[in-house]
Formats: C-alpha cells, sequence, structure tokens
C-alpha cells in the first residue's frame, strides 16, 4: 500500500505538469495521494471541467511514456523562495516547514515542486491513471481564503487493477443511499426544515419500525430495561458533564428560557442534548443502590442533535439529528469482565443479523492525558481484551488511542462491496461516574464508585439506514423489507380474491399491499422489481377458481403455484434467513 501511495503522489505531480503545460499562469497548492487515487490544487483562469479531461490525460500519458526521473535535490529557504517566486501559497506552504526540518525539491522534466516526497524513480514507474472530477475547495480549508479547484484522479498499477477499482466506485454510486432513498421513496432532507434533519417517508420509516423492534426485544432477553429522557436540558447539567467544556463547538446555540415569575424570574440557558449519558446518570441517582442491584443495563433509542457543519454532512451518513442506539451499564468492578464479554458477544450477534460477518474490533488503549486510577485503566483493558479473545474476534490494538475517560473497543464491518464502517463501541467511562460523584453500597457497607461502560451497536439509525441501504442495494432481506408481498390481479375480476389475500397476510403482521391499477401485468412485475419487492403473488381467474397464488421471488422469479398457507410458510422461513 505504501507503494502504491507514493505512485499515486507521483501522479499527482505528473498532472500538475500536464496543468502547468496547457494552461498559463497556474498558481500551485498540494497534491497529495488518497485512498484510491491522488489530487491537487489548482488557482487558474480558466474553470475546469470533464471537457478538459482528456486533454490533460493526453499530456499526462505522454509525460509517463517519457520515463522522466523524479530528482530531488535538499536546498536553503532562501533558493526555494527563489525557484517557488511567482507561486503565492508554496510560498506560504514554505513558511509552514519547521526550521529544523529539511526544504526539499523534486524536478521531473520541466516541472519543480516543493515536496518532501518519496516518489517513484521515473514517470514510467506511474501505472494506470484516470481523471475522475473536479471540485471547489478552500485554501488550507478556511473559507475566508481564496477557493482553489481541486482535480481528482486515480492511478493503480495496471489497467486492469485500475478498471476494478473504476467498477467498485460506479457500483458505489448505484448503490448510494441518497439516490436510492429517492427512487424507492425511503427519507427525505429537507432545506426548509434545515439541513442535516432526516425525514423517515413510510417505506423508510417500515423499515425502521422493524429495526426498533427487533433492537428492543433482543434487548429485553438480554436483560437491559429502557429509559426514556428528556430532548433539552439545562446548562448546570452539561456543565457538570463536561460538555460545555470540552464539546461545545459540536452543540446547538442555548435557548435562554425565563423560569419563575416576577421578582422570582430569572433566566437559564437550555441546550438540546448532543448525547444521552447525563440523563442516563441522572436516573442512576434519583435513588441508592446496592452492589445487590447491579448490574443496572439501561438502553435508549434517544434522540441527540450535533451542530456538524456543511463540509461533513452527508446524507444520513452525517447528519445533525440523529437517534442512538444508546446504552450505559452500571456495575461492580468483579462483575466487569463478565458484563464486557456479554456486551461483545451480544454486539456480534445483533450486527451479524443484519447481515454483516466480516467484523474486526479496534483496542483503544490509554492515553498520556487520562482520568481515572491505573490499575482500574488495566483492569478494564484487561477486561476488554479478554473479551475479544474469549469471542475469537480478531482485534488490532491501538495504544494510547483511548479516550482520557476510558479504554474502548471499536467494531467495525465491511459492507458488500468491502468497504469499512465503524458501527459498535464498548466505551468505558472513569470521568462521569467521578465528575457525577456515583456510588454503590458495597458488601462492606462503605461506598464505591460504580464502573460505567457507554455501549451502542449500531452507532444511530440514520447512519446505520444508510449503510443498509449501500450493504443491499435497496433490497432488504425480507424481515427487513417495507414491502413483503405485492398481490397483482391480472384483471380486475380477482380484485375481491387478491383483497382476501391481503386481509390474510395483513392478519399474520405480513406488510402487504394489491396493485389493482388497470396496467398489464408485465408493467405490474416490472414496477415491484424496481420496487425491490422480495414476492409477488400473481392472481388470475383460475388461481382464484382453485385458491392458490402463483408465486413470484425477487431473486428467482417464477416460483409455481401454491396454497396460500404453503406460502405463508415459504415465506416465515425465508423472514429468518
Amino acid at each position: 500500500m505504501e507503494d502504491l501511495d507514493v505512485m499515486r503522489h507521483s501522479a499527482a505531480h505528473v498532472m500538475a505538469a500536464a496543468v502547468c503545460k496547457l494552461y498559463p499562469n497556474v498558481k500551485l497548492d498540494i497534491g497529495p495521494s488518497t485512498d484510491d487515487g491522488f489530487y491537487y490544487d489548482f488557482d487558474l483562469e480558466h474553470r475546469l471541467s470533464p471537457e478538459d479531461f482528456p486533454a490533460i490525460e493526453a499530456e499526462m500519458e505522454r509525460l509517463i511514456k517519457a520515463a522522466l526521473p523524479f530528482e530531488r535535490r535538499e536546498v536553503t529557504r532562501a533558493e526555494a523562495a527563489e525557484l517557488m517566486a511567482g507561486q503565492p501559497y508554496k510560498l506560504d506552504r514554505l513558511s509552514d516547514i519547521p526550521e529544523d526540518e529539511t526544504v526539499s525539491l523534486y524536478t521531473c522534466g520541466d516541472f519543480t515542486d516543493l515536496c518532501r516526497g518519496p516518489h517513484v524513480a521515473t514517470t514510467a514507474d506511474i501505472g494506470a491513471v484516470k481523471l475522475t472530477s473536479v471540485a471547489g475547495s478552500y485554501y488550507h480549508g478556511d473559507e475566508n481564503n481564496p477557493m482553489l479547484q481541486r482535480l481528482y484522479g486515480m492511478a493503480d498499477v495496471s489497467q486492469e487493477a485500475l478498471d476494478a477499482v473504476l467498477a467498485r466506485i460506479e457500483e458505489a454510486k448505484r448503490r448510494d443511499h441518497r439516490k436510492l432513498g429517492r427512487e424507492l421513496e425511503l427519507f427525505s432532507l429537507s432545506d426548509d426544515v434545515g439541513p442535516g434533519l432526516a425525514h423517515w417517508h413510510p417505506k423508510g420509516a417500515r423499515i425502521r419500525v422493524a429495526i426498533e423492534d427487533f433492537w428492543r426485544r433482543e434487548h429485553f432477553r438480554a436483560g437491559y430495561e429502557m429509559v426514556f429522557t428528556p430532548h433539552v436540558g439545562r446548562a448546570r447539567l452539561w456543565e457538570a458533564s463536561g460538555h460545555l467544556g470540552f464539546y461545545r463547538e459540536s452543540m446547538f446555540p442555548c435557548m435562554n428560557v425565563t423560569e419563575g415569575e416576577g421578582s422570582h424570574a430569572a433566566t437559564e440557558q437550555y441546550f438540546v442534548k448532543p448525547m444521552n449519558c447525563p440523563f442516563h446518570i441522572q436516573i442512576y441517582k434519583a435513588r441508592r443502590y446496592s452492589y445487590r442491584d447491579l448490574p443496572l443495563r439501561w438502553a435508549e433509542l434517544g434522540t441527540v442533535y450535533r451542530y456538524e457543519k456543511e463540509g461533513v454532512r452527508h446524507g444520513l451518513l452525517r447528519v445533525r439529528g440523529f437517534t442512538q442506539d444508546d446504552a450505559h451499564i452500571f456495575c461492580t468492578p468483579e462483575q466487569i469482565e463478565d458484563e464486557v464479554r456479554a456486551t461483545v458477544n451480544f454486539a456480534l450477534r445483533i450486527l451479524r443479523r443484519f447481515g454483516f460477518t466480516d467484523i474486526t474490533a479496534y483496542l483503544s488503549t490509554r492515553p498520556e492525558k487520562a482520568v481515572g486510577l491505573p490499575e482500574r485503566w488495566e483492569q478494564a483493558t484487561r477486561s476488554l481484551e479478554s473479551a475479544l479473545k474469549a469471542e475469537s474476534i480478531d482485534y488490532q490494538v491501538d495504544e494510547g488511542g483511548g479516550a482520557f475517560y476510558g479504554p474502548k473497543i471499536d467494531l467495525k464491518i465491511k459492507d458488500a462491496l468491502g468497504r469499512p464502517w465503524q458501527l459498535g463501541t464498548i466505551q468505558f467511562d472513569f470521568n462521569l461516574p467521578e465528575r457525577f460523584n456515583l456510588s454503590y453500597i458495597g458488601e462492606d457497607g462503605k461506598e464505591h464508585q460504580p464502573y460505567m461502560v457507554h455501549r451502542a451497536l449500531l452507532g444511530s439509525l440514520e447512519r446505520f439506514f444508510g449503510i443498509l441501504i449501500e450493504h443491499y442495494a435497496g433490497a432488504f432481506p425480507v424481515w427487513l423489507a417495507p414491502e413483503q408481498v405485492r398481490v397483482l390481479p391480472i384483471t380486475t375480476g380477482q380484485r375481491e380474491y387478491a383483497r382476501g389475500i391481503e386481509a390474510r397476510l395483513r392478519e399474520l403482521d405480513i406488510r402487504v399491499t394489491v396493485d389493482d391499477d388497470n396496467e398489464k401485468l408485465g408493467a405490474k412485475i416490472r414496477r415491484a422489481q424496481l420496487e425491490k419487492v422480495p414476492f409477488m403473488l400473481v392472481v388470475g381467474g383460475r388461481d382464484a377458481e382453485a385458491g392458490v397464488v402463483s408465486v413470484r421471488s425477487r431473486e428467482a422469479g417464477d416460483q409455481g403455484a401454491m396454497t396460500l398457507e404453503a406460502f405463508i410458510e415459504r415465506l416465515k422461513a425465508a423472514m429468518t434467513e
């Protein structure tokens, strides 16, 4: 991967050389590699567009075939400034280089760039390249600075390898949850309401209800209790939790509320909640607990609000209002290892039910600056690691990568395209129990501080739904599909029979509709396929007379005729897959 990064960075230089060759007065910024390619930021009068890509690619190909060497030389700052004269962004970047760091230049043909490298030996070592897009990018990411043109490209070791990557990108576009969300009428985002605030349409809401019903049922079975908490809280709560000190930039501005009347009136500040934890702590503080009461496992599908800026919002994957599948565990030190192991096992079971089987864990340990006793950190980290080993989960250790308040496990899944997504988190917290002075009465009759574990399995329902849409390309498994069965009467003469089938399936809580439009059967089938309905029940005159249904599957096509009860049994079996 490191060699591929070097090649892609070298391709960025070749692209910059090509742009400078084709257009006058180009001002250069930077050109790093990316996960699958490279980009370079330019300031030039010509507005780049996809129509320009063939000419730029042709010039890049000419430079690559010329096998031009990448020549490195180390220079003084004065020499670099002289060579970069007329390049204001490069001169600014030069001033950012620490005094004790070497200043180096790379020359390739007629093109010289300020760069620390490394690069491939010659341009002939660059494999296949392709330009993909152009976008605006503020210099240094600051909207007060000039807007540059960021030209993106892709590079790989061969045309075959690049074609495979491009095919994956095209497939990712086909699966884009924003596109499918519109086409399948699952959700929408409205600027009239506010950016990053999702609306779940009836079909999307059907899926959400199925997710929530499953989530709640499994939590009750695992010994959790449900709680519900407010959407807003006084400033004093967020001060006590530390959010106003450490997290205020990500919180919505406060609301000033007048409490009391007359001479007793006072203005109080309220904030919409960015997290659920302080509220669960308030529930804990509402009474005293003994060691016999622990562990407590409290779960909530709690909606929170975070002031995500425009540059990071992305469909459902990064929104401002979202519902966390949150839970907190309060337990004694003696209980912690069993609780963590049970939580890891529970998380894996939940994720696998949604079709995610490629799961990797990341264990983050104590950073240099941390709260809590070292021995507590050691015990907590040991319990996390032993749980991963006991469940035979592949994991990597991120030394010093834990939060200041506790070590954690992050669970990452890979979707159908092999892309990694972080979902589950099991996070120790030695900070909040201390801040809020939490305690329980131990077996010795004295007060002790409980262990507190934050735990999320899906992350947020909005983000998880976006991932699910792309994982299944909108063709959800039967148990999640918003519409599991569509009944298709061939003529108006079978409408009554079709409505009877619909009524019978609804009695069994099966999500079903009847398409009785006056259209040909082929058009109805095509519509059901486009809307990714798992099963279609075609009913004609003979089917009605015989009391059967002709079954079509979304994946397998015609399944033949069978009684409705036989189909129901098949459907029930499919819902467990």
